[in-house]
C-alpha cells in the first residue's frame, strides 16, 4: 500500500488565495493547534505574500508570527514558500540577504523550504537551495507550471534535472493558476519519476478551473507521492482541493494517507467563523473561473487584483485588463504568472489599459525584466517590444542576475537600526521592504509608548475620539451593513489624519482628509461651515506640473529643489499594486517645488512636484 503524504496549505495559500492574506495571527493559532494533531507531513504557514501583508496591512511582525506558529505546532514540520532570489519580495536581493534570510527562517522554525523562481531560471534558486541544505532544511525544488509553446514536458524535465544537480530533496510541481490538466499531470509526473526515480514528486495544484482534484488523482496514479490540500472552509475557488475529500477518495483507491480526517474537518469547522469575520476580502464568485485557462492569472493574484482595481476606482476595467495580460505575457516571452512576474505582467497590462496606448508608460520592474535583471525569459521577447522599452540598450541574459548586485545587508544594518529595528530579523524586514518596515517600526514604538492603541484594541476612550460625533454606529453601503467603532486617533500628516476603527470587529487604520474643521476641546474635531480649509495638492495646469498616473505611495524622491533635470529623468518612485512606478520628467528644467514626502499616499491628477521648464 503506497503512502501519500499531505501538506496542509490553508493558512498560507488558502488565506492568500481567498482572503487577500489579511487574516491575523490570533485567528489562526487555535486552528494551527488542531492541524498539528492531524498527522500531516508538513504545514505550509509562512512565506509568499504573508510576510509583506503582516508588515504592510496587519501591523504584525512576521517573525513573531512564525515563532508563535512553531510554539503551537510541536509535532509537525513547518514549511514556507520562498521566491528564490526574490526571497519574499518583488525584486532580486543580493546573496548576503538571501543567505541571512534562509538561516533566520530555519532558526525561527521553518524546516521545509519550497523554493521557486518565476521564470524557472534555476540560477535564481541556486543560493537559497545551497543555504537551506547547509542549515539542515528539506528543499522542494519547484517547477512553476504554465501553458505556452515553450512549456512542454521535456522543458520541465530539463529544469528538474538542473534542480536535482543542485541537491534538492523533492521535485515540486507548482500549478499556481490551476492550469494543470489530468493528462499533463500524468505525463509530466511519469516523465519525472522515470528520469529521477530517487526524488519524490510533489503536486501543488490550485482549483481555479476545477482541474486540481483530477490532476492530483492522475498525478498520484503516475507516481506522485505528495500533495497540497486545504481544509474544506478554505478550499476550492482559487484555493486548493478540500483535503477531507481527497483523503476519502485516495483511501478508496487503496492509498495509505496518515491524516486524521475527522480532526481535519474540525479545523475546517473552526475556520468557517474566521472566514466570515474577513468577509470584506472574500470577493471571489462561488463558481470556477474557466477563463484562467486563457489569462492564466493565479488565485492569489486575482483576489488582490480585484481589490487593487477597486482602490483605483477602475473595477469595471477588469475584463479589459485580463485580456491585456494575455497579450503582455506573450510579448514578454511567456513568463509563468507567479510572483513577481504576475505583478510585473499584471501591472504593465493595467498601465497599457489606463493610458490607452501599449507601453506608453513602462514600470521599472517591466524594464528590469526585459533587461534580464530577473533572469532569462522562457522564450525570446518580441523584438519590437524590446526596442520600445530598452531603445539601444542590450539585455543581459548570459549572467546570473544576482552576480550584478553588491552586498546590501551590512550597508543597510545601521540605517535599519536608526529606523527602529531591534533585531537581525527586523534588519531583514527593512532590507526587503524599507518604507513598509519603517512604518511598522514607528507603529510598534508608538503602541508601546501608549501613543497609539494596541492591537487588538481596547475599547475607545473619550479623549481620543471625535466629540460631537458618534463613536459607534452602523452604516449601510449598497445594501451591506457594517458595524463601526471609532477606536482611536493617530498622528496628523500632510496626507491627512490617521484614525483607528473597528469594522465588524476588525481593526483597520484609515486616513481622513477633512475639508473643513475647527479644533474643539479634549482633542476632538467638529465640522463647521467657514472653518479653514485643509490644504490640498493643486490640480495640474502647466507642462512642468508633475503627477502620477496611478494612486499609490511615494517610496523614493530622486531630486531636490533647485536641481536641474533633463527630459526623461526619474523624479520619484511611486509604489502601486506592489510594483514601483517611476515618475519621469516630461521637460528639461529646474525643480521648483516638491509637494510630497516619502511615505505619503497620492492620487492621480494631484501636482506632486513642479519643474520650471528651461527656455529654448
Amino acid at each position: 500500500m503506497r503512502e501519500i503524504k499531505v501538506t496542509d496549505i490553508s493558512l498560507r495559500d488558502g488565506i492568500q488565495s481567498l482572503l487577500a492574506t489579511r487574516v491575523r495571527t490570533e485567528d489562526m493559532l487555535p486552528v494551527i493547534e488542531v492541524l498539528d494533531g492531524c498527522g500531516f507531513w508538513s504545514l505550509e504557514v509562512w512565506g509568499g505574500a504573508t510576510y509583506d501583508v503582516c508588515l504592510r496591512y496587519l501591523k504584525e511582525d512576521p517573525w513573531e508570527r512564525l515563532r508563535k506558529f512553531k510554539d503551537t505546532a510541536k509535532n509537525t514540520k513547518l514549511e514556507m514558500l520562498l521566491r528564490g532570489q526574490n526571497v519574499v519580495g518583488y525584486r532580486h536581493y543580493a546573496d548576503d540577504v538571501v543567505e541571512e534570510f534562509v538561516k533566520k527562517a530555519y532558526d525561527n522554525g521553518i524546516e521545509v523550504f519550497r523554493i521557486f523562481d518565476a521564470l524557472n531560471d534555476t540560477r535564481n534558486m541556486q543560493k537559497s537551495i545551497e543555504v537551506a541544505k547547509k542549515v539542515g532544511g528539506i528543499v522542494k525544488g519547484v517547477l512553476s507550471y504554465a501553458i505556452s509553446p515553450v512549456h512542454t514536458v521535456e522543458y520541465y524535465v530539463r529544469i528538474a534535472g538542473e534542480l536535482v544537480d543542485m541537491g534538492i530533496d523533492i521535485i515540486s510541481i507548482k500549478d499556481q493558476a490551476g492550469l494543470l490538466s489530468p493528462k499533463v499531470a500524468y505525463d509530466l509526473v511519469s516523465a519525472l519519476r522515470s528520469e529521477y526515480p530517487d526524488h519524490p514528486v510533489h503536486l501543488h495544484t490550485q482549483t481555479t478551473a476545477d482541474l486540481a482534484e483530477m490532476a492530483q488523482l492522475k498525478g498520484i496514479e503516475a507516481g506522485a507521492e505528495m500533495i497540497d490540500t486545504a481544509f474544506y472552509s478554505l478550499s476550492c475557488q482559487t484555493s486548493h482541493p478540500p483535503g477531507e475529500t481527497m483523503i476519502y477518495v485516495l483511501r478508496e483507491f487503496g492509498y495509505d494517507v496518515k491524516v486524521n480526517a475527522q480532526l481535519y474537518k474540525k479545523a475546517g469547522d473552526m475556520f468557517r467563523e474566521v472566514r466570515a469575520k474577513y468577509s470584506k476580502y472574500d470577493v471571489l464568485p462561488p463558481y470556477p473561473d474557466v477563463g484562467v485557462l486563457i489569462h492564466q492569472i493565479p488565485g492569489g493574484m486575482i483576489s488582490n487584483f480585484i481589490s487593487q482595481l477597486r482602490e483605483q476606482n477602475l473595477e469595471e476595467k477588469l475584463e479589459e485588463v485580463l485580456e491585456e495580460v494575455t497579450k503582455v505575457r506573450e510579448d514578454l516571452g511567456y513568463p509563468p504568472l507567479v510572483t513577481p512576474t504576475s505583478q510585473i505582467v499584471g501591472t504593465q497590462a493595467f498601465m497599457n489599459v489606463l493610458h490607452g496606448e501599449r507601453y506608453k508608460v513602462v514600470t521599472k520592474e517591466t524594464k528590469d525584466y526585459v533587461k534580464g535583471l530577473y533572469g532569462r525569459p522562457p522564450a525570446p521577447i518580441r523584438e519590437e517590444i524590446l526596442r520600445k522599452i530598452l531603445g539601444e540598450e542590450k539585455p543581459i541574459y548570459d549572467r546570473r542576475p544576482a552576480d550584478l548586485l553588491e552586498p546590501e545587508l551590512e550597508k543597510a544594518r545601521e540605517e535599519a537600526y536608526e529606523a527602529g529595528a531591534r533585531s537581525e530579523e527586523d534588519v531583514l524586514s527593512y532590507v526587503l521592504f524599507p518604507v513598509v518596515a519603517k512604518e511598522f517600526f514607528e507603529w510598534r514604538e508608538k503602541v508601546e509608548k501608549g501613543e497609539l492603541p494596541p492591537v487588538p484594541m481596547e475599547e475607545p476612550e473619550g479623549d481620543v475620539c471625535p466629540e460631537k460625533a458618534p463613536v459607534e454606529f452602523n452604516i449601510t453601503v449598497h445594501g451591506e451593513q457594517y458595524h463601526v467603532q471609532i477606536a482611536g486617533r493617530g498622528e496628523e500628516t500632510a496626507g491627512g489624519r490617521t484614525f483607528f476603527i473597528r469594522l465588524d470587529g476588525r481593526l483597520e487604520e484609515v486616513v481622513l482628509q477633512p475639508i473643513r474643521e475647527v479644533e474643539v476641546g479634549r482633542g476632538g474635531y467638529e465640522l463647521s461651515e467657514g472653518a479653514p480649509v485643509t490644504p490640498k495638492r493643486p490640480k495640474p495646469r502647466d507642462i512642468g506640473d508633475i503627477t502620477s498616473p496611478i494612486s499609490g505611495k511615494v517610496v523614493n524622491i530622486k531630486v531636490s529643489v533647485g536641481q536641474e533635470v533633463r527630459e526623461g529623468d526619474v523624479l520619484m518612485v511611486v509604489e502601486a499594486m506592489k510594483m514601483e512606478n517611476e515618475i519621469h520628467s516630461p521637460v528639461e528644467g529646474v525643480v521648483e517645488e516638491i509637494l510630497v514626502q516619502v511615505g505619503e499616499s497620492i492620487n492621480p491628477d494631484e501636482v506632486l512636484m513642479r519643474i520650471k521648464p528651461k527656455r529654448r
